[in-house]
């Protein structure tokens, strides 16, 4: 038997560098615990001495108040539970929508101020330039003030081929009825979409494996048409879509949004661009140049150079700073309250002065902005690590 060989020190000594960490963060936990117990007892307790009452069965309680915009039924009768839960979807309406536009035109902007078209980059380096170096609350004043100031009231609302309304009151558009059709014509379609991203996936190992360069965009484009018709054939054919008609003193039928909503995403989606449009630019000036030379002496053109070498490899850099963009979308919509867009913090708010539960409803904001932020990162991060196994 080997002397020199020492025997194993226990695995709780306090020599183990890991018995100490754990008992640190015991400790670092614990103390936490403590503090947000005396903060949140302390509170409870000055509340009690002054008559303030808390707690949150007031969510119960009818709400009393209506809501101008909602995507879920809603009465004032009910409670004011619903009336957050309908703020919280319509904060979550902006939110994603915002982050797919915010994505489609960064993007494309980040790309173009690497075009070889000295127009497209100026135009790209002025977006980006004028877009962000003006205060977000600012340019959805703009926005909002455009909308109720210069647009035409509804009796005089810009139109196209009747079927698109522009007003004062909003933006009106055909939408289809409501029924199983169109919703067997919807899954068609996020069948094609996920299709499509397979499809395009496989051509891309195949592009990685054999050199052969396949053309993602009509097949792209058929597969997604295709499912979509065949899921319009599978509903029934539906053709049943509410127009809408201008009257002469508002807009009837059809879908609509209004001012307040088109101006809080707008002032989102180009406020917001502009600093995407940056991190991917950086993103793809982290790619050398070797390999956009390798690519050209490989026969690709500029379009696929940056479609199949570049931007994959620029994702990487992207994604981190990506995701802080995406977060400070989804916590800047708290100021649509500024132009009366009923989001989370507006009927908080209205809820709080009702109520008086001030602390309980600034608890319910921060819990639900830290929820979306939360989910967002988890997101996020899985997908840079989707990207960190594919690159290795």
């Amino acid at each position: 038997m080997n002397s020199s060989i020492k025997p194993p020190r226990p695995p709780w000594s306090w020599r183990s560098r890991a018995a100490r960490g754990l008992i640190y963060q015991t400790i670092a936990l614990v103390l936490i615990g403590l503090g947000v117990w005396f903060l949140a007892h302390n509170t409870q307790e000055n509340m009690r001495i002054r008559g303030i009452q808390s707690g949150f069965d007031f969510l119960g309680a009818s709400a009393g108040f209506d809501i101008g915009e909602t995507m879920v039924a809603y009465h004032p009768s009910e409670s004011y539970g619903k009336a957050i839960w309908v703020g919280v979807l319509n904060t979550l309406r902006v939110a994603v929508i915002g982050i797919i536009l915010t994505t489609i035109l960064g993007v494309l902007l980040g790309v173009g101020r690497f075009s070889r078209n000295g127009l497209v980059r100026g135009i790209c380096y002025g977006y980006v330039e004028l877009f962000r170096n003006v205060p977000i609350l600012l340019q959805m004043l703009m926005w909002y003030l455009f909308f109720v100031e210069v647009l035409p009231p509804p009796g005089d609302a810009w139109n196209v081929a009747d079927l698109f309304y522009l007003s004062k009151d909003g933006f009106a558009f055909p939408r289809p009825m409501q029924g199983t059709g169109y919703l067997v014509m919807l899954a068609g379609l996020v069948a094609g979409v996920v299709l499509s991203w397979v499809w395009r996936r496989w051509a891309l190992k195949e592009f990685e494996k054999t050199g052969r360069l396949r053309n993602p965009g009509w097949p792209t484009v058929g597969i997604i048409v295709g499912c979509t018709f065949l899921g319009w054939l599978g509903g029934g054919m539906p053709t049943e879509w509410a127009i809408p008609e201008a009257g002469r003193f508002m807009i009837e039928g059809g879908g609509s949004v209004s001012p307040e909503f088109m101006a809080v995403l707008i002032s989102l989606t180009f406020y917001t661009a502009a600093f995407v449009a940056e991190v991917v630019r950086g993103g793809i000036q982290s790619v050398s140049l070797g390999q956009k030379e390798a690519s050209a002496a490989l026969g690709l053109a500029p379009r696929q150079t940056m479609n199949l070498v570049v931007l994959p490899q620029a994702m990487r850099v992207i994604i981190p700073p990506l995701t802080n963009q995406y977060l400070n979308l989804t916590k800047n919509s708290s100021l649509a309250v500024a132009v009366g867009y009923p989001d989370v913090v507006s009927i908080a708010n209205t809820t709080l002065n009702q109520s008086g539960r001030a602390v309980e409803c600034i608890a319910i904001i921060m819990l639900v902005y830290l929820t979306t932020s939360l989910s967002t990162s988890l997101f996020m991060n899985w997908y840079n690590d989707r990207m960190a196994i594919k690159e290795r």
